[in-house]
């Protein structure tokens, strides 16, 4: 292994390293955005039972705001529960902006990865080649042995630049789109939340 990546020339050591950051935001991600981490079950049936029961305390918001990014979101909408409906969304959608932001991070530098390692596998093929013709240069095409190497660089940053990429960009759309999904689903829970709010609010003035 120690030989491939001496071979690889001086373009490996860069994509090692984002091969080692890839792997290390995507385990990160895939922790931060486990479903029960953001929206917890037993939260939603929380909040849902102090709105029923008209419950709701300086406490519980507090509560809600370190629990989860749903939390957050519906901390949000609670804080402002006596205002006008369109405060209550102002303040939640500019809470949720907030929280997908947060759920985002790092997200994008493995599309960054994905798009650069290609190219610097494509940099590494080109120090290859002209270390190749180099060799012509010095020993002709006589000499295998002083081609060969500038050859084995070219090939192995070229695929070593495409084995980090492809799983790179894998590994963002999965993690947008599993982004997307919760915010989906946030968006959902905060709509009942302002629509449960409204309705207690005509019920009082009824």
């Amino acid at each position: 292994m120690f030989e491939i990546v001496k071979a690889g020339g001086i373009m490996m050591g860069p994509i090692i390293l984002a091969s080692i950051v890839t792997a290390a935001i995507f385990l990160e991600r895939l922790w931060t955005l486990q479903t029960k981490r953001v929206l917890p079950a037993e939260l939603t049936e929380k909040v849902w039972r102090w709105v029923e029961q008209r419950q709701i305390q300086d406490k519980h918001i507090a509560a809600l705001q370190q629990n989860s990014p749903l939390g957050k979101i519906l901390a949000a909408g609670l804080a402002n529960r006596n205002r006008d409906r369109s405060i209550i969304r102002e303040s939640i959608e500019d809470t949720g902006r907030h929280v997908v932001h947060e759920l985002d991070r790092f997200i994008g530098t493995l599309g960054t990865i994905a798009s650069l390692s290609p190219l610097m596998g494509l940099l590494g093929t080109v120090f290859g080649m002209i270390r190749t013709f180099n060799a012509i240069t010095t020993s002709g095409i006589g000499n295998p042995a002083a081609l060969a190497g500038g050859i084995a660089e070219a090939l192995i940053t070229t695929a070593a630049g495409l084995t980090v990429a492809i799983p790179a960009l894998l590994a963002y759309k999965y993690l947008r789109g599993r982004v997307q999904t919760l915010v989906v689903q946030m968006e959902k829970e905060a709509t009942k939340l302002v629509e449960a709010l409204e309705a207690q609010s005509r019920e009082g003035l009824a």
